[in-house]
């Protein structure tokens, strides 16, 4: 299976990328950089980038590649809800939810 950017990305309409930095033959910042290269000016779709690289500078070299925010491994559950919450709300594909359905607050 090809799993290359420019397939991926006309194959299916994203609303979050999550990107590993370090992958097999294509590595997260070229990736990133292919990505933004197809999209079209209607469309900007989020990445955050991935990464074990904690060190000065990545988070400069995942901006620069064309991501827009970056975690470092190991990721914790409350920094991916923060950056689903900050960049769906960016988008405006997010949808608060204020509560279940089948839930009740009492």
């Amino acid at each position: 299976m090809d799993l290359k950017p420019s397939k991926c990305s006309k194959a299916i309409a994203y609303d979050i990328i999550f990107m590993d930095c370090q992958m097999p033959e294509m590595n997260g910042y070229e990736a990133a950089t292919e990505l933004r290269r197809l999209e079209g000016p209607n469309r900007r779709v989020p990445i955050v980038a991935l990464t074990a690289e904690a060190i000065v500078g990545c988070r400069d070299k995942c901006i620069n590649a064309g991501m827009d925010d970056f975690l470092a491994k190991p990721v914790k559950l409350e920094d991916i809800i923060a950056a689903l919450e900050k960049h769906l709300q960016t988008s405006g594909r997010y949808k608060p939810v204020t509560s279940q359905p089948g839930c009740s607050s009492s």
